[in-house]
């Protein structure tokens, strides 16, 4: 059979399976998204799954940033009992792939036209060798600072800070008003996702690149990376003595009930803002983290879809990439994940001004160079070179023995080529 014959083939495969009625299957579904405003953003997922007559089995691994859902992935794949998609991103898709233990999605993205609807810089990551394996379902901006307004007020803080030195005047009078400065969670995470937006305020995003993503020594080594990891140690007093281990999402609550002023987390904590019934502008601010209004950390959430058996768990998985893909889920999902659509184009006239900014910023971003991946979220590097610099960072956060020369000198240990290849 020609490849043509193949594809007209798939191509009508595909077509029957979106336009036909309920088709039984199964689909098993790895993910992590089990806090407040996460849990009602699958449950938009499987109630369209479930209007075409589908079977969702929640493979539900609790767990911020995904580390352990990452570990039972890895033993289920093992085992040959692998789930039909995974919540999983960035480099790691490409392992993944170079496993052959993902499908090709190619038809359903020819039939679709990702390619026509989708950044490129997203869509180059859900590829391998070409081929799409991985579907994105939304744009998470990471270099946010949030803020309760009512604090913000008793406390006499006009405005949210836009400089480091605006944030620490803010934080000092918001720690004289008797509330907590900044709502921190102790998880190694949580405490890069931080300083990576530390990094950016200083340096930009040309330093953000070459010391975070191209791990290369003088930038890991420099007087900018020296002044990031001071200004990291001086935020630290800020936060309360209860954060260690505590997840990003109950940090959230602190801010949302009028306990906290502050909290440097992605836009995913929109998700549980908006789940409380709280407004934007209103009730709560968001601004870029200090000193990152003209640059953007994007973390992009994407389901990779392994290879199963049987033709009926396929259609199953193939109408999930479909419906992962398409504008009705792609608004509904990030209405209330408090991300933005992944697709060009998108009307935003649902969406809240912090969307808005975000999707503004995005497009401008992605045409000045100052768009970057968040490494905290698995964006840039690989799983390995990940934990090694999200464990140095919070051992750093956490040991204040450890100095910041210190510091620097493991980071630029990271750098060797061993270290890189992995």
């Amino acid at each position: 059979m020609t490849l043509a014959a193949v594809l007209q083939r798939a191509l009508a495969a595909i077509t029957l399976l979106v336009g036909a009625p309920a088709i039984a299957g199964e689909v098993e579904v790895l993910h992590y998204w089990t806090s407040g405003g996460e849990a009602k953003s699958v449950a938009e997922l499987k109630a369209s799954m479930a209007q075409r007559g589908h079977t969702w089995k929640d493979f539900t691994v609790p767990g911020g940033g995904g580390q352990n859902a990452m570990a039972v992935l890895r033993e289920r794949v093992l085992q040959g009992q692998p789930p039909a998609a995974a919540n999983i991103k960035g480099p790691a898709i490409q392992e993944w792939a170079a496993l052959n233990a993902l499908t090709s999605l190619d038809a359903m993205a020819s039939f679709d036209r990702w390619d026509d609807v989708l950044p490129k810089v997203v869509a180059d990551q859900m590829k391998h060798k070409g081929r799409y394996v991985a579907v994105p379902v939304n744009v998470h901006r990471v270099n946010w600072l949030w803020a309760n307004a009512a604090v913000l007020r008793k406390a006499g803080v006009a405005s949210a800070p836009r400089s480091f030195d605006e944030f620490f005047a803010a934080a000092d009078r918001i720690r004289a008003a008797g509330f907590i400065p900044v709502a921190h969670g102790g998880q190694d995470w949580q405490d890069f996702t931080l300083f990576e937006s530390i990094v950016l305020g200083v340096g930009g995003p040309a330093l953000y690149t070459r010391a975070l993503v191209n791990l290369e020594p003088a930038a890991l080594s420099g007087d900018a990376m020296r002044r990031s990891l001071e200004l990291m140690r001086r935020i630290k007093p800020y936060t309360d003595a209860a954060s260690p281990g505590r997840d990003w999402n109950l940090s959230t609550e602190l801010v949302i009930g009028g306990k906290a002023g502050f909290q440097f987390m992605g836009d995913w904590a929109k998700g549980e803002f908006i789940a409380a019934g709280q407004t934007p502008g209103k009730d709560f601010l968001c601004v870029p983290a200090p000193g990152t209004a003209e640059a953007y950390t994007y973390n992009v959430d994407s389901f990779a879809m392994f290879q199963l058996k049987g033709w009926e768990a396929q259609k199953a998985q193939g109408y999930l990439a479909y419906l992962l893909m398409g504008k009705d889920f792609q608004e509904r999902f990030n209405l209330r994940k408090g991300s933005i659509p992944v697709r060009l184009n998108m009307p935003l006239d649902r969406f809240d001004d912090c969307a808005k900014v975000s999707a503004r910023d995005f497009a401008a971003t992605s045409r000045s160079g100052a768009l970057v991946p968040s490494v905290a979220h698995g964006m840039a590097l690989t799983p390995a070179q990940q934990a090694s610099m999200r464990k140095l960072v919070s051992d750093f956060w956490n040991n204040d023995k450890l100095t910041v020369s210190e510091v620097q000198s493991q980071l630029t240990a990271l750098s060797a080529p061993s270290q890189k290849s992995h």
